[in-house]
């Protein structure tokens, strides 16, 4: 085995275990931590993992499982049911958190381009941290954990697209042709993949569904066979793994299948979040620092204001609205996600793109600890807020 590849899962793995440890004690997000030990021992930090360019092309393997467990976790018949409820609400604060976002953005003398991304961005809030901080019994029992989910989702379908369009575009500039062609033809890969599961993935399932092995194989296969396809197509792999899941999501083994493969999404996504970590070179912190400062300040003030005001014009009481707005307070992980694919397409620039990921991790930090000492939640340090 190359000496160096073993090395660097001993430092990301390792490192993370403790700094995990040492999180969880300290009541903070995960997620957060991963970036930071990225960013400590990465090329730009010590050094200790110095090339990340193969670790990082594995950990987009996680980037796939993640939209494929996303779309299983997209029931029809759970979207259709929360569509009249948080519709309106979630089209129109995106659109004021873009619109606040691209403005910020401007007045430090982006591009138009990257102010439109850096408002894209902005849109959307931590499904990890809100889901995380969310005692069970709020999250599957009471209305607001039926708002919040409905939000959520809605917000991820808003995601998909952005990304869709990211995604189409490796030239530097929006190719509004191959989009456009993107959208046409994306009906007729979803019709296969509808098709091709009612044909042949159910009944496989129906007829093997005491094998787990077997079960665990077959997931993996249509997840990855139809990102290979929307790649020959012209699409991208994580588009078709998205389309792979939701393809499969009414199928009452769904659930059985997202459970199974989080352990493997988990192990990619913990190289992702290191590998963007690490490779956030430090030396443009100064740069965008305020900026970032500012971008997430703006972002923990208006939400919950936003969410505030929208959700009472909808009868919501005025405390569950602050406490739905509260938790739904910070920038997402699709932030990072938009941040590093727009990048990847060189659409924006390396402050811009770290500019999104400094803010998103002001908002982590900060929101998290808004919620953990005022709101319910299963890791309070108050034993009156603690709810499991």
């Amino acid at each position: 085995m190359n000496e160096a590849v073993f090395q660097s899962f001993f430092f990301i793995f390792t490192g993370s275990a403790i700094i995990a440890t040492i999180a969880i004690y300290g009541r903070q997000p995960l997620l957060v931590c991963y970036i930071f030990l990225g960013a400590l021992i990465g090329p730009f930090g010590f050094g200790w993992v110095p090339d990340i360019n193969l670790l990082s092309e594995i950990s987009e393997i996680g980037i796939i499982f993640l939209l494929f467990l996303l779309g299983l976790d997209l029931q029809p018949q759970s979207l259709f049911s929360t569509l009249k409820k948080v519709t309106v609400v979630t089209f129109l604060s995106s659109i004021i958190f873009a619109l606040i976002g691209y403005f910020i953005a401007s007045l430090f003398h982006y591009n138009q381009m990257e102010c439109i991304v850096i408002g894209a961005a902005m849109m959307f809030s931590s499904t990890l941290i809100c889901i995380k901080l969310l005692p069970t019994t709020i999250l599957h029992h009471k209305h607001a954990g039926e708002i919040i989910i409905g939000l959520l989702l809605m917000q991820d379908f808003i995601a998909i697209f952005v990304l869709l369009i990211l995604l189409s575009s490796a030239t530097g500039q929006l190719d509004f042709d191959r989009i456009f062609l993107t959208l046409i033809t994306l009906p007729l890969l979803v019709l296969f993949a509808w098709a091709f599961v009612k044909i042949v993935i159910l009944k496989l399932i129906s007829k093997f569904d005491q094998m787990g092995e077997y079960i665990f194989l077959l997931s993996i296969g249509w997840c990855l066979g139809l990102s290979e396809i929307a790649e020959v197509l012209g699409f991208s792999r994580e588009i078709g793994a998205f389309i792979a899941g939701i393809s499969i999501a009414s199928s009452p083994v769904s659930q059985h299948i997202a459970l199974t493969l989080k352990p493997l999404r988990d192990f990619f996504l913990i190289m992702f979040f290191f590998s963007i970590g690490a490779g956030f070179n430090l030396k443009f912190l100064p740069e965008v620092a305020i900026a970032a400062i500012i971008l997430a300040i703006a972002m923990l003030i208006v939400k919950p204001m936003v969410f505030r005001f929208l959700l009472g014009k909808q009868s919501e009481e005025k405390s569950l609205a602050w406490d739905i707005g509260f938790r739904l307070g910070q920038n997402s992980e699709f932030s990072l996600l938009i941040a590093y694919v727009a990048f990847k397409a060189s659409i924006i620039s390396t402050q811009a793109s770290h500019l999104i990921q400094a803010a998103a991790i002001f908002t982590f930090l900060i929101s998290s600890y808004i919620v953990i000492y005022n709101f319910p939640n299963p890791i309070a340090t108050n034993k009156n807020l603690r709810r499991d």
